[in-house]
C-alpha cells in the first residue's frame, strides 16, 4: 500500500486492452460465431466451459425458472424484491417523453424518444454470482420500455448445465424475457450478430472477464455497448471527524472484489490516516476473502495525505473514482467542487454497499477514470432519439438564403439548389 503525499501517487493497472493472445482468441471466436452461428457457439461452449449443449438446451425454460424459486430462501426473495422496488422507483424519475415545439410561423421542431427494441444482458459466472447486477442492468431497460430483454450467463461447469438459482430468480423479478446458458466471447458475439437460437440485440450491457470485455469492444458498431468495465474502485475523502473503523471497512468492501480493485483514502489528517491503516490490518485478518483483499491493498491501495480538504477535492477530481465516499464534518459543503465521480456517498452512514444493493441508484458505474466523461447506467442508455423537423412555407422563405449561403461555402451546390428550387423571387412554387 502506498502511504504518503498525494503528489507521489499514480494508479497504474494492467491494460484493459488485453494481450495479443487474448485479442487473437476473441477475434477468432467472434468471427466464427458470426459465420457459423449456433455451431460455433456450441463448439466454444464445449471448449471453454467444458459443457456439451444442443441448440434446444441453450434457452432456460420456464420450468427451470420456477424451480429456481424453490431453491432460494424467503429472506433472500424479500430483500431482492425490496431492492428491485427501490431501484425501479429511482429510475422511474429518469424517464422523459417525446416533445414538440410549434412556433408562430407553423414550424414544428421536436424529438421522438423511443425504447430500444431488444437488449442483451451479460451476467458473469466464475468466482461469484451477482443477482444485484442483474437488477441494475435489467430494471433501467424495463423502465425505459424495452420489450425484449435477453440474458446470457455461463452454464455450470463439469457438464452440470446448471445456472445459479439466485441469478434466475433475479432475472425473473427484473423483467428479463429470455435467458440463455452461454457465456464468454461466444455469447457476446451471438447477441451482437444473432444465431438460429439467439436473435440479435441492439445493445449489450453487463460486466465480464477480459474476454467478454474484448468481445464487447470488438462488436461495438454492429451493436451498442454500455462500457468496458474495469476493476472496482473506491476513494474516501475524510477529515478527522471520520471513524477509522468505518473508513477501513468501506475500503475493504471494494478490495475484496478483486486483486485488481483499488481502495484509496484521501485525508488532511495524518492521525486518521494511521488509524485507518491499523484498522485495515485488523479487519482484513478476519475477512473470508482476506487473500484477495490483502493483495488488492498491497498492489493498488493507498492513503494519500493532502494539505486541506480543498486539495483533497482536487485529488478526487484527478482520480475520477467509480465510488466516492465523503466522510467529513460537512460533506454537503464539498459537493459542489466534486466534478468527477461515478457515485457519491455522503456522510458516515452512506456506506458504499448501500448503493451496491439497496438505495436505488445504479451500481454499474464508470471505472478506470472514465467518470471524467461518462455516467452511471441509466434509463437514457436504453432509449433512442429521433429529431423532428417540419418547416413551414414562411420559415423556408425566411431562412433559405442563409441555408444556401452556408451550403455553397462548403462546396455543396446540390444542397443549395434543393432549397432554392422551392422558391423564385421570394415566392414558393
Amino acid at each position: 500500500m502506498y502511504f504518503g503525499a498525494a503528489s507521489g501517487f499514480r494508479l497504474e493497472r494492467e491494460s484493459e486492452f488485453g494481450s495479443p493472445e487474448q485479442n487473437a482468441t476473441v477475434d477468432e471466436v467472434v468471427s466464427a460465431v458470426r459465420r457459423e452461428g449456433d455451431a460455433a457457439l456450441l463448439r466454444y461452449t464445449a471448449v471453454f466451459d467444458k459443457v456439451s449443449l444442443t441448440p434446444d438446451r441453450l434457452r432456460v425454460t420456464a420450468d427451470e425458472i420456477a424451480a429456481a424459486y424453490d431453491r432460494v430462501e424467503d429472506e433472500f426473495l424479500a430483500a431482492l424484491r425490496q431492492a428491485a422496488a427501490n431501484i425501479k422507483a429511482f429510475h422511474e424519475k429518469q424517464k422523459r417523453g417525446s416533445w414538440m415545439d410549434v412556433s408562430a410561423d407553423g414550424t414544428m421542431l421536436g424529438m421522438v424518444i423511443r425504447p430500444l427494441r431488444r437488449v442483451g444482458l451479460y451476467v458473469p459466472g466464475g468466482k461469484a454470482a451477482y443477482p444485484s447486477s442483474v437488477l441494475m442492468n435489467a430494471i433501467p431497460a424495463q423502465v425505459a420500455g424495452v420489450p425484449e430483454i435477453a440474458m446470457v450467463t455461463p452454464p455450470g461447469t463439469g457438464g452440470r448445465q446448471g445456472i445459479d438459482p439466485y441469478i434466475l430468480v433475479a432475472a425473473a423479478e427484473a423483467g428479463v424475457t429470455e435467458i440463455y446458458r452461454v457465456g464468454g466471447a461466444q455469447a457476446v458475439a451471438a447477441l451482437a450478430f444473432g444465431t438460429a437460437s439467439i436473435p440479435a440485440v441492439d445493445k449489450i450491457c453487463g460486466p465480464g472477464n477480459i474476454y467478454v470485455a474484448l468481445a464487447k469492444r470488438a462488436v461495438f458498431g454492429a451493436v451498442d455497448i454500455d462500457s468496458i468495465a474495469g476493476p472496482s474502485e473506491i476513494a474516501v475523502l475524510a477529515d478527522d471527524s471520520a471513524d477509522p473503523r468505518f473508513v477501513a471497512a468501506d475500503m475493504l468492501s471494494q478490495a475484496e472484489h478483486d486483486e485488481m480493485a483499488s481502495a484509496v483514502l484521501v485525508t488532511p489528517s495524518e492521525p486518521l490516516a494511521r488509524a485507518v491503516v491499523a484498522e485495515l490490518d485488523r479487519q482484513v485478518a478476519s475477512l473470508p476473502r482476506r487473500d484477495i483483499a490483502a493483495r488488492s491493498l498491497a498492489q493498488y491501495g493507498a492513503v494519500l495525505l493532502v494539505g486541506s480538504l480543498a486539495e483533497g477535492v482536487d485529488v478526487i477530481n484527478k482520480l475520477a473514482p467509480e465510488h466516492l465516499e465523503v466522510m467529513t464534518e460537512d460533506p454537503m459543503a464539498l459537493l459542489g467542487g466534486i466534478e468527477t465521480a461515478g457515485a457519491i456517498f455522503l456522510g458516515p452512514y452512506s456506506s458504499e454497499p448501500v448503493g451496491d444493493y439497496f438505495a436505488g441508484p445504479n451500481h454499474i458505474l464508470p471505472t478506470n477514470g472514465t467518470a471524467r466523461f461518462s455516467s452511471p447506467l441509466n434509463v437514457d442508455d436504453f432509449l433512442k432519439k429521433s429529431s423532428l423537423i417540419r418547416y413551414s412555407k414562411e420559415a423556408l422563405l425566411r431562412d433559405s438564403a442563409g441555408i444556401a449561403t452556408l451550403a455553397r461555402h462548403e462546396g455543396l451546390e446540390g444542397h443549395a439548389r434543393a432549397v432554392e428550387i422551392r422558391w423564385e423571387g421570394g415566392e414558393t412554387n
